[in-house]
């Protein structure tokens, strides 16, 4: 019996220090939500599990609003934090690793080099180093700056792996851009393998850090690498994947509200992941009424353009079809410098709007009060000639005036375009990342080295999997 008093002891001191680790993330959000009384974060009752999985489920777990020190074990001597819930709660690898000097400093014994860390030792290196702390990242380079943040490439002492560091400045007097509390309130509960991974928060009297997972460029920086010309098949997949993404936020009543190129990341394995949700709300009530001033210009749907701000999930996928045919054409469908230019450069290929092919049109003051000619609809296969016809009928279903009529991400995902990929994309779970496995899973290989026309990247010295072939 002394024995395993002790033992459950010993357990329940660790699964204490684990669970007080695991809550960082949790209070840190809480108390800088708290700090800044941000009225317009959105939550909009979203009820939504730890892994973000279940519209049912309560916001918080039972185990996160416990108290730490007042875990009960109930006499079960082999109870076991698992490596699975940890990693769910703090994003952490499976083989996470810490630096020699912290297992000399804890007195720890150094696992090999090719074996994980016990879980002793992950725990002891949580304690040590500590989610939520600016310590526990290295700045390398910088890689953007805009108004509220400044975003560096950096890499984590804890895991040593690369990540990205959005470093927003705190305005004494204004607190936290709502951009930046809105960005991680929703975020930390999307989970999913197409949307960027938010590890860490960190909160200083002065800026409020992000810790994201890095990828090596975003899509813009891939098209410009390409000379603005991808291969047809890596554009059917990249298409599925931003679709992917959104289907998931959609589902969770999440709308992004600025698709653009520079906001698609993508790793040297062609993993596509939807970015900067800075813009992003969480919407569940069909007729609420948002700012007009969303999406940028090229990407903005007519309606949007026109100063309607009610609209739901449809806002988005006007978005992906003007980034569709940027990937297929190599240039940008509707490069406006205006509203007024972006709305020319729209009915001049779709043709300018009637009552019958967008009801209440004529009704709509900014409309009348612009005077547009009527322009006539163009054949969209003088513009995409790359796109076959399952292609062109995608891209038409998403470039339609009434936001209603436009497909959803779920939808689109099911048309004939996407017929050769399989029907088993369909039911890959919402975690699956590699595009090896996914390749696996299909048994074929999606991005074939047909001919050596492979694109590289001096400055990451990376051979990219997509390639350009000619004959697409």
């Amino acid at each position: 019996m002394p024995r395993n008093g002790s033992r459950l002891g010993e357990s329940a001191s660790c699964s204490s220090a684990v669970f007080e680790n695991a809550m960082q993330l949790f209070f840190v959000l809480r108390e800088v939500s708290k700090h800044f009384s941000i009225s317009d974060i959105v939550h909009e009752n979203l009820k939504m599990g730890s892994d973000g999985e279940s519209d049912q489920a309560s916001g918080t777990s039972s185990d996160e609003v416990q108290s730490p020190t007042g875990v009960c074990l109930r006499n079960r001597g082999n109870r076991r934090i698992s490596a699975e819930d940890l990693n769910k709660r703090l994003s952490l690898p499976a083989d996470i690793r810490i630096p020699d000097g912290y297992l000399q400093k804890l007195q720890l014994n150094s696992p090999p080099f090719d074996q994980p860390l016990s879980r002793r030792s992950r725990r002891a290196s949580l304690s040590e180093i500590g989610f939520g702390k600016l310590e526990s990242y290295i700045k390398l380079d910088k890689l953007g700056e805009g108004t509220y943040a400044t975003v560096y490439k950096g890499r984590s002492k804890l895991t040593d792996n690369l990540v990205a560091l959005k470093e927003i400045r705190l305005e004494h007097e204004e607190g936290a851009p709502c951009t930046a509390i809105r960005e991680v309130s929703l975020l930390k509960d999307l989970k999913h393998a197409n949307i960027v991974t938010l590890h860490d928060i960190v909160h200083t009297d002065k800026s409020l850090t992000l810790v994201f997972e890095y990828l090596d460029k975003d899509l813009k920086q891939y098209m410009d690498d390409c000379g603005n010309i991808l291969s047809m098949q890596n554009v059917k997949i990249f298409l599925f994947q931003i679709l992917r993404g959104l289907a998931y936020c959609h589902r969770r009543k999440v709308l992004h509200r600025d698709l653009k190129p520079q906001n698609l990341l993508i790793s040297d394995r062609g993993e596509l992941k939807l970015a900067d949700f800075g813009l992003a709300r969480a919407k569940s009530v069909p007729t609420k009424t948002y700012s007009n001033e969303v999406v940028t210009l090229w990407y903005r749907p007519p309606d949007v353009l026109l100063g309607s701000s009610e609209y739901s999930t449809q806002i988005d996928m006007w978005g992906v079809g003007c980034i569709f045919y940027e990937m297929a054409a190599g240039r940008p469908l509707f490069p406006g410098s205006t509203v007024e230019d972006e709305l020319h450069l729209i009915f001049r290929l779709l043709g300018t709007p009637t009552e019958d092919s967008w009801p209440g049109i004529s009704s709509i003051e900014e409309f009348k009060s612009y005077k547009f000619p009527k322009y006539k609809a163009q054949p969209l296969i003088n513009h995409a000639p790359r796109l076959d016809n399952d292609g062109l009928d995608l891209l038409m279903s998403f470039l339609k005036f009434e936001s209603k009529k436009r497909v959803s991400a779920d939808e689109a995902m099911r048309q004939p375009y996407f017929r050769s990929l399989g029907p088993r994309v369909h039911t890959l779970p919402e975690n699956f990342i590699k595009m090896n496995q996914l390749e696996a899973e299909l048994g074929k290989n999606l991005f074939p080295l047909r001919k050596s026309v492979l694109v590289y990247s001096a400055s990451l010295n990376l051979t990219l999997h997509l390639v350009q072939t000619t004959g697409d």
